[in-house]
């Protein structure tokens, strides 16, 4: 029997739409606060790189993590279950935030936070390209992230008129709030068939069972490496970067994230366009990975430029790197209705858990190298990996969803 599809602002893409604005309110919170956050408890410049890194890097590996636990679950229980739980977890964290008091408080509870946001996309994601019909799929997932991203937006004006800690309580506010929104939404059509079936669903280990989805997988991974090298190393430490560069005048790591995810948010959008003008999902991340090369060319290349140049740089940057919607709804779109939430939900989040590799690459080479040319020599690294999986990715644009994997 023929399934109904959900028309590309129905419900289901508007509460997604919503569900990731809180969750990138939350996830980047840290990154614009990390400056006053940190000094609050009386850390200087080098002490607030150095913890800024580290509690990055833990919440990263939440959400490495909870992408597992949350991948699995909705394969099992289904798409929204994953959605309502996750949410809770990371708006009682998001809370918690709000009291902390050291360093390794503030590290353990974004740990807590990140797995709980290691939910929110993946399951959306995966909801979405099943409710919709596959020739609006690629336009509607990249609605839900283009809406979604300008939480960033909207979380450096919320941090330029609160203090860091009530930026955390209305974090968690939102999230609750959310949840209200949520009734209504139904459950996956192909899930249900599923799970009405005997078929083994959620079992992570499916993909490393055989040569060609172990393949699949890690490419899928691999491609989107670029957005969280320019995210989670040139954009969250530009006051940093803008020092070594002597940039005029003070760089707010706030500002440089609310111009990058302004950027990002209207590039998720266009490559949905792009990729239906092209019918190409690949094609289409070719041409925003050179824009990409572009823009991390033209950020190291600022030496004695102006704060507001660097803003546009990270502008650029953002819209550059705006090919997240569809490189997570190409990883749903490689692999059966069984395990693809599991796929969609750990991809991402493999790629956010990657930036501890990033990380630990740009901080090895500093003292040989020096801080500016172990990012650029960083950056090499990063696009040439992702353009060498890109290559060996198969193109998805198009493809019927309702299978499974055997």
């Amino acid at each position: 029997m023929e399934k109904k599809h959900q028309p590309i602002f129905g419900l289901a893409v508007i509460v997604a739409a919503l569900g990731y604005f809180v969750d990138i309110y939350d996830l980047l919170l840290f990154s614009i606060i990390r400056v006053p956050s940190l000094s609050s408890f009386g850390l200087d410049a080098a002490a607030i790189a150095r913890d800024g890194l580290k509690i990055i890097n833990i919440q990263m590996m939440g959400l490495l993590v909870g992408g597992i636990f949350w991948g699995i679950l909705g394969d099992k229980k289904g798409r929204l279950n994953v959605l309502y739980a996750s949410i809770i977890l990371y708006s009682l964290g998001n809370i918690a935030n709000g009291f902390v008091q050291t360093v390794n408080q503030y590290a353990a509870v974004r740990f807590v936070t990140g797995f709980g946001l290691a939910g929110e996309l993946g399951a959306g994601i995966t909801l979405v390209s099943e409710l919709l019909s596959k020739e609006k799929r690629g336009i509607g997932t990249s609605l839900v992230a283009g809406i979604g991203l300008t939480g960033a937006v909207f979380a450096f004006f919320i941090k330029e008129n609160f203090e860091w800690r009530t930026c955390y309580f209305i974090g968690g506010g939102l999230g609750f709030l959310l949840l209200f929104l949520r009734v209504g939404v139904l459950e996956s059509g192909m899930f249900k068939d599923v799970q009405q079936s005997n078929t083994q669903r959620g079992n992570f280990f499916m993909l490393f069972s055989n040569s060609k989805r172990l393949k699949k997988y890690l490419t899928a991974i691999l491609i989107g490496l670029p957005t969280w090298y320019v995210i989670g190393i040139l954009i969250t430490f530009s006051r940093e970067f803008g020092v070594k560069m002597n940039i005029e005048g003070v760089v707010d790591p706030g500002k440089a994230v609310m111009f990058a995810y302004a950027g990002i948010s209207i590039g998720d959008v266009a490559i949905g366009f792009i990729s239906q003008w092209m019918r190409s999902r690949k094609k289409s991340v070719y041409l925003f990975y050179g824009l990409t090369i572009v823009g991390i060319i033209w950020f190291f290349n600022l030496n004695g430029q102006t704060v507001g140049t660097l803003y546009a740089a990270c502008a650029l940057l953002g819209f550059a790197t705006g090919f997240w919607a569809i490189f997570v709804t190409m990883a749903a779109e490689q692999f059966g209705t069984n395990i693809r939430a599991t796929v969609a939900t750990t991809v991402p989040n493999m790629v956010r858990g990657s930036l501890n590799l990033v990380s630990w690459l740009f901080v090895a080479m500093q003292a040989s190298l020096g801080y500016l040319k172990s990012g650029w020599i960083t950056g090499i690294v990063v696009m040439v990996i992702a353009l060498i999986s890109m290559y060996f990715t198969e193109e998805t644009f198009g493809k019927d969803l309702n299978y499974i994997e055997e």
